[in-house]
């Protein structure tokens, strides 16, 4: 397909009325080497995702007229565009932490869909790991000591701190037990047994998540996302490329953005999420329900991320994530798949990961995988729904997305 005027609308597919905004497409995806790869710059595992996600979508890069990227380069994403040899002319570099992926799959759905632009590639890629392997960077104690950050910065609140803080919160609040949120850590790398990109894919037990060295009270060390190195693309564009996709198309159907805090003292609530609202827009501007999802991909830098997102998406309700994470409901083959690729806690967390949760979405409903891997549904079936809810900073901010294999209404 010959691409339009960048800027403009591409040609029209016959099929949808002029004057109504045109549905979004998630076109390709791809992730680069993951885990520990210790030969490649970020740039190179931007560059290497791009491509496999162009290669996946069967679309020529001409079409892409849209960029958006976060994390690397002194101007993002001018630099990583420049690197890849695009000139686009929608760009975005909006960064929330690990909420930033869907934050940007929203903005760039919009784009698509009011005709700014055509396709628009997202992509990431960092070498966290092999960085601090290497001594070419450390590791960080606190995001920055300016601003409102100064009255929390000198009194030790690291990031993992914070989080550890509303762990124990919801704990006393509704008894949550530890054990509970050693389960979702037990499932994830359940879920990563079958992945073979995963980087830990071996079992663990709530014993060993609970014994295993204390790193921030209650979190020990397997309640704590792995570092590694990675990388990943997704592809969206307007529904004309649909007929020259390579596969089947998966489609953004809502999508919903929120922003809470950044000191703690200004936090309503320890047990509340800003997915409360990212989750119930994307569901409404859906017009799905959380009961209607067949499996969901969701930030979990933190075993007390999932539970508290569960409950904020509308899983359940309020305080019973302790309980609705039991009973292996978070499998593969459970009531509801969750990170069924090992998620940040298994499979990798080179950074922000929120694009991760997307590729693997989009996967799942595509149906790629093979039995061992591939969520199926009561009779078979393939799934039809999914959220991807991304969480950045320590809770600061939240992007949610709902993804179909149906175009929705």
């Amino acid at each position: 397909m010959t691409p339009g005027t960048p800027g403009t609308p591409g040609p029209l597919s016959g099929h949808r009325h002029p004057h109504r905004p045109r549905k979004v497409v998630v076109a390709g995806v791809a992730l680069s080497d993951c885990g520990r790869v210790d030969e490649a710059t970020p740039y190179a595992l931007h560059a290497q995702a791009a491509r496999r996600a162009l290669a996946d979508s069967g679309l020529d890069r001409s079409v892409i007229d849209g960029f958006a990227s976060a994390g690397l380069g002194t101007l993002a994403p001018v630099e990583v565009a420049e690197y890849l040899g695009l000139r686009p002319t929608w760009v975005d570099s909006t960064a929330v932490g690990g909420a930033t992926w869907e934050v940007l799959a929203a903005h760039a759905a919009d784009a698509i869909a009011a005709g700014h632009a055509n396709a628009v590639l997202l992509v990431y890629g960092s070498t966290a790991r092999a960085d601090i392997k290497a001594g070419r960077r450390t590791s960080n104690l606190s995001f920055g000591a300016r601003g409102p950050l100064q009255f929390e910065a000198p009194y030790g609140h690291t990031l993992i701190a914070k989080y550890a803080m509303a762990a124990r919160r919801h704990m006393h609040q509704y008894g949550t037990t530890l054990e509970q949120l050693a389960e979702v850590a037990v499932q994830a790398r359940a879920n990563a047994a079958a992945n073979p990109d995963a980087m830990y894919r071996d079992p663990v037990t709530v014993d060993e998540v609970l014994g295993g060295p204390m790193i921030a009270d209650p979190f020990t060390k397997l309640h704590c996302c792995i570092r590694s190195d990675g990388g990943c693309a997704v592809l969206l564009a307007a529904e004309d490329y649909v007929p020259d996709l390579a596969g089947p198309p998966v489609w953004v159907l809502g999508c919903g953005t929120a922003v809470s805090h950044t000191t703690m003292s200004e936090w309503d609530d320890f047990t509340v999420s800003p997915a409360a609202v990212s989750g119930r827009l994307a569901f409404a501007r859906a017009g799905v329900r959380p009961a209607d999802i067949d499996l969901a991909e969701i930030y979990d830098a933190f075993t007390y991320m999932t539970l508290v997102t569960l409950e904020d998406l509308g899983f359940c309700a309020k305080g019973e994530g302790g309980a609705f994470v039991g009973k292996g409901r978070l499998l593969r083959d459970g009531e509801l798949p969750v990170n069924t690729d090992g998620g940040g806690l298994a499979a990798c967390h080179p950074g922000m990961r929120g694009l991760f949760l997307l590729v693997e979405a989009v996967r799942q409903l595509r149906g790629d995988y093979g039995p061992d891997r591939q969520v199926r549904k009561p009779g078979g079936r393939l799934p039809h729904l999914a959220v991807a809810s991304g969480t950045g900073g320590w809770f600061c901010s939240s992007g949610t997305v709902v993804l179909g294999r149906e175009q929705g209404s």
